[in-house]
């Protein structure tokens, strides 16, 4: 029936609307960082640098030393 397929995919959606647990960063070099103003409010892995980055809306930021990443 259809019933289990729906109700799986109500499952996977809940947990991606709010998480249980930690959940996995998307990890990008420097090079590759999308656009920040497509992803406001986010955080990623950066590989290459070795630290995290949030995006404000204009720059990715780092974590470590709030510097803007260039």
């Amino acid at each position: 029936t259809l019933r289990p397929v729906l109700m799986s995919l109500h499952n996977a959606l809940a947990g991606l609307i709010a998480p249980g647990a930690p959940t996995p960063l998307f990890a990008v070099t420097q090079a590759g960082l999308p656009p920040a103003a497509n992803h406001s409010q986010t955080l990623v892995l950066v590989t290459d640098l070795n630290i995290l980055a949030h995006s404000d809306g204009v720059h990715w930021i780092r974590q470590d030393t709030g510097a803007v990443i260039v």
